[in-house]
């Protein structure tokens, strides 16, 4: 009779994960889906910055639409074949690494258009943001996919089939070793001390020339707030970057590191949800503080959901203008 009531408590902790997730999921799909959207109705968004931004984004769909259903299901522990379920752990691996190669890509990109403003925009080609960002994918699929020609748990299973079925769980399939030496130290942390490097440069940058265009202007005042909006940005990506996926990378190292220490399931679907919120935060961190989006989001929503026809650009140094304003201010 005692185990009934942590019975429950176990089937309400899952049941508020899914709610959670599924939250999240509608959230980022719908925000990313805009953030696409804004770029294909809006000619001043098509830049090399903003194809960055739109990888970022189908990444982030991708997030919402295969990775956080696939959480759920391994969490709930289904059977199949060992493979089908390690394939299945892989594919999030490639989509969530698919996104943090996005975030630096865009680093990078910000930080060339801060160091090298007069130059960037011979040096940083369409054609050239398109290639980095097939790169991104390139590494993602080669990465998440090292579990499927032997770094995994296969041999652990002791004398199994391979075409028997087991429950399937990420744990189960998928090596701490692998999450913690090369996923979490080779792919995270790498990147996101890259990222933090970079953004300490570009606010160094910033602030250098916001103390000279200061003294020898007098529109100062102006120039600084616009830069200093980009510079909050900057951090706060930062930021969310590291409170989203350190938890669960946390939570693989103790894992790993001590396996004597008991992980609460509360603390693991928290980690878990916590990596997939930054697909639905990233929309409003690198899209809807850019005032272009804003624009061509409202105009998009009065024409698609009040039946109300957007007016007519009267002349085209309008988009030029806007043109400008994304490769100044961004």
């Amino acid at each position: 009779m005692s185990s009934f009531p942590g019975i429950k408590r176990q089937e309400h902790v899952d049941m508020m994960y899914i709610s959670i997730e599924t939250a999240i999921a509608l959230v980022s799909v719908v925000g990313n889906v805009l953030v696409v959207l804004a770029v294909c109705v809006n000619r001043a968004l098509r830049n090399t910055t903003f194809c960055f931004i739109v990888s970022l984004a189908v990444a982030d769909i991708a997030v919402g639409v295969l990775v956080i259903p696939l959480a759920i299901i391994l969490s709930q522990g289904f059977k199949t074949q060992f493979y089908t379920c390690l394939f299945l752990s892989c594919l999030l691996l490639i989509i969530t690494q698919g996104s943090i190669l996005s975030l630096l890509a865009i680093a990078i990109d910000r930080y060339l258009r801060v160091k090298i403003p007069t130059r960037y925009s011979t040096i940083v080609t369409q054609r050239r943001a398109c290639v980095a960002v097939c790169l991104c994918w390139i590494l993602s699929f080669l990465t998440g996919l090292v579990p499927m020609i032997g770094w995994n748990n296969r041999h652990a299973q002791g004398n199994f089939n391979s075409s028997s079925d087991i429950v399937c769980k990420f744990t189960t399939v998928m090596r701490m070793d692998y999450m913690v030496y090369f996923n979490f130290f080779g792919w995270v942390v790498v990147p996101l001390s890259i990222m933090i490097a970079l953004y300490a440069e570009i606010f160094r940058v910033i602030r250098r020339q916001l103390n000279r265009r200061a003294e020898a202007t007098c529109d100062g005042e102006r120039y600084y707030r616009k830069e200093l909006k980009l510079a909050k940005s900057l951090a706060l990506v930062v930021f969310l970057f590291a409170v989203c996926w350190l938890p669960i990378h946390i939570i693989n190292c103790i894992d790993f590191f001590c396996p004597k220490c008991s992980i609460p399931k509360f603390a693991l679907y928290f980690g878990i949800f916590m990596s997939h919120v930054n697909s639905a935060l990233n929309p409003m961190v690198y899209a809807f503080r850019i005032k272009p989006f804003r624009v061509t989001l409202f105009k998009f929503s009065r024409r698609c959901m009040l039946c109300k026809p957007t007016e007519p650009t009267p002349c085209p140094p309008i988009t030029l203008a806007l043109t400008e304003k994304v490769d100044v201010h961004l």
